[in-house]
């Protein structure tokens, strides 16, 4: 059975068909018997509009036009000849909508002969030999390396997607040689944090494999996004024109999306720092909607000051530091955030008593807040929960808002739930207990519970597989949890029963959260897919689908209004909870997106996971904003201090770091064009407050209470 001990010290411890022909015609011709369709039966016609010829070019082009005219004649010879008259029609139909005249019309009795067609038709030939794929390829990588320095990192940006891409369809062509020998010959000059990506492609040596991959799957059914800057863009298509290697413009055209922007092009850093997305980048127009990030207007609620058992009329400094620091808390609170969803935009439970009781000693509670970081860079005193004789089986870890429950998930499926104050946890009394009492009583739920249950912990069973996410409501009487058993259950706190087991994912649920006001609560999984339910419902109310990869991490923003998640594609998104939509995009870690944090303030979002750095995101600027390195293996946990000015991390490389996260509100540069424009803006100053190691304990919950005290939760591994 683990035991839970603890430590205390101030500053201590419809998918894409691969196919190596470009038209709609070859498609066609496949149906009829192989040995009547030669190996150049593709073409793709580029049909020029005559409204774009000047004068002084009208030359040249004009040559190039009745190629192209001959050569789409020729296909139509061809594809009369193999009865292919329906095809034939509606070629000549798009034909004359482009205003393209087809030369030598068959009532004419103008033909050309069948060595001409072959001809015309064999300059298509290329773009079916497995061998053209590296000279292509090489034609690319010369464009970038003799590109002006500005537009280099930008081009480069291609190598990826044009290497998988042209990888898959050798396979898929059954080229499995030449896919092969283009692997090994090219995979090494992409960059480092595409080498897992690479590694999965690599084991894709058939066709066969490719159905059922998810992975492939991804990659095939979406397309890649290009964020380019309008200069880099032209100067591509100049040189793939001049070149005239049609393999990696197909490429683009059909498996690419560049994303075009005015202004100059990205640096290096800025690339890097938006790059690693399973499909790219996030498009422009994906984050274009208003958030309401702002927090709601509290009630109105006096605070009975005189009532603070600390509060020490004798002192005056003492007393006068609580009211300065209540004035400032009321003026808070009163103050209307313009930038706020309003109060009726989403539905929320009505606030009763209880809920007013316990804001009020919220706000009590506030007013002994200790500063963190600011100018004084104070770090904040630590306080470790360990568990030990657990065997590394601790899966799942959630601490009460209040700071009086610890619960934590088993690999054996069940749960358990601690008392961190004197108080014990207490059961219910009985239905004919109950009766008796006085419902009118103001400690009615007082009342209620029976003294003589009262225990230490309580113990919970009912998943059949391993838990791996817990949430204790904010009236610490209900929790919910997530299993590899694919379900999420409701828990009374009060009885300590399962109330409801929510049936809707169809894999293991990976994370699940409860709402700030503890109505709703959300939950993600291994089906791509975070679901919002409502306590009282036992369906989902709303899904939010979009994800290319399991759905990691999720966290409720603190108006309700929103929910973050971080999924295994390496992106972080944001939802809105009143239609479902996607309203962020997010792209900049280079590996499985572990957890999330919002700020107090509800305007930025910490994001980390494998790749061992901490990213913020501005939800108002749609921009990155700061990076924070210096974890050396995963982080599993991240937590903002009440008052927002520093950001704390822990995870598997058994440290936590405490960081200056006002410092980095005071270091950004609204003005910066780049910010503007949504490029990430970032800085290399050192951040980091305070590091606490601990000897070989992994580091799986941080939590601040309300006076700033950081609580953190760890499983001892022995070593041996």
């Amino acid at each position: 059975m683990a035991e839970l001990q603890h430590f205390s010290g101030a500053g201590s411890v419809e998918t894409v068909n691969y196919s190596s022909t470009l038209s709609s015609t070859e498609q066609d011709l496949s149906s009829q018997d192989s040995s009547q369709v030669p190996e150049a039966a593709s073409a793709e016609v580029e049909v020029h509009d005559s409204s774009d010829i000047t004068e002084e070019t009208s030359g040249p082009i004009k040559l190039v036009a009745e190629k192209d005219q001959k050569t789409l004649f020729a296909v139509l010879q061809f594809l009369r000849k193999n009865n292919l008259g329906e095809t034939v029609n509606a070629l000549e139909q798009e034909a004359e909508k482009a205003g393209v005249k087809l030369k030598g019309d068959p009532a004419s009795g103008s033909q050309l002969s069948t060595d001409e067609v072959s001809s015309l038709l064999s300059a298509y030939s290329n773009e079916a030999d497995p061998s053209s794929y590296e000279d292509n390829y090489r034609l690319l990588q010369q464009c970038i390396e003799t590109s002006l320095d500005a537009h280099k990192c930008e081009l480069a940006q291609l190598s990826y997607p044009v290497f998988i891409h042209m990888y898959l369809v050798l396979i898929y062509n059954h080229h499995e040689t030449k896919a092969k020998s283009f692997f090994h010959r090219f995979s090494g000059v992409l960059e480092d944090f595409h080498q897992n990506d690479l590694s999965q492609l690599s084991a894709v040596t058939m066709k066969s494999q490719m159905e059922g991959n998810n992975f492939i799957f991804s990659l095939r059914s979406n397309k890649y996004v290009v964020r380019i800057s309008q200069d880099s863009n032209d100067m591509l298509k100049r040189y793939l024109e001049e070149k005239n290697k049609p393999l990696v413009q197909d490429i683009i055209q059909s498996h690419i999306t560049l994303d075009v922007f005015e202004g100059l092009p990205r640096t290096r850093t800025q690339i890097k720092a938006s790059a690693g997305g399973l499909c790219g980048e996030a498009r422009q127009d994906e984050n274009k909607v208003k958030v309401f990030y702002g927090l709601l207007k509290e009630p109105d609620i006096d605070i009975p000051l005189e009532d603070d058992d600390d509060l020490d009329d004798s002192q005056d400094g003492s007393s006068k530091s609580k009211k300065r620091k209540k004035k400032e808390f009321l003026s808070k609170k009163n103050k209307a955030d313009p930038n706020a969803p309003a109060l009726t935009r989403i539905p929320l439970p009505e606030i009763k008593d209880a809920d007013k009781l316990e804001k009020i000693n919220i706000a009590k509670e506030s007013l002994k807040r200790v500063r963190l970081g600011g100018m004084e860079r104070v770090a904040p005193s630590v306080c470790c929960y360990t568990f030990t004789n657990a065997f590394g089986t601790v899966t799942a870890v959630d601490i009460s808002d209040d700071s009086s429950l610890l619960a934590a998930g088993f690999q054996d499926s069940h749960i358990r739930v601690w008392s961190l104050t004197p108080r014990t946890l207490r059961t219910v009394k009985s239905a004919a207990e109950l009766s008796l009492l006085d419902k009118e009583g103001d400690d009615i739920f007082e009342r209620m519970m029976d003294d003589c249950t009262g225990v230490e912990s309580k113990t919970l069973f009912g998943h059949s597989g391993t838990v791996y996410a817990l949430s204790i409501s904010p009236c610490r009487t209900l929790l919910v949890s997530s299993s590899e058993d694919g379900t999420v259950r409701l828990w009374s706190l009060l009885t300590w029963t399962n109330l409801v087991v929510y049936k809707g994912h169809v894999w293991p649920v990976w994370g699940t959260q409860f709402g700030p006001h503890g109505h709703y609560f959300v939950s993600c999984g291994q089906d791509k897919v975070a679901r919002l339910w409502v306590t009282d419902h036992h369906q989902p109310v709303r899904m939010f689908a979009g994800h290319l990869s399991d759905v990691d991490c999720i966290a409720f923003h603190h108006n309700s209004n929103y929910i973050a998640t971080g999924s295994s594609d390496r992106s972080v998104r944001v939802w809105d909870v009143l239609n479902g939509n996607c309203v962020r995009v997010f792209t900049g870690h280079k590996k499985p997106v572990l957890c999330l944090a919002w700020s107090p303030d509800g305007r930025y979002l910490a994001s980390a996971g494998v790749d061992t750095d901490i990213l913020i995101w501005d939800i108002a600027a749609k921009v990155m904003v700061g990076m924070f390195k210096g974890h050396t293996a995963a982080v599993e946990t991240l937590a903002f201090s009440r008052d927002g000015e520093v950001l704390a991390s822990g995870g598997l490389d058994n440290t936590v770091k405490v960081w200056d996260f006002q410092q980095v509100i005071w270091d950004i540069d609204t003005d910066d064009i780049g910010m503007q424009r949504g490029h990430a803006t970032i800085t290399d100053h050192n951040y980091l407050l305070s590091d606490f190691p601990t000897k070989e304990s992994p580091i799986f919950h941080l939590h601040f209470t309300r006076r700033n005290l950081l609580l953190s939760v760890a499983s001892f591994l022995n070593p041996s």
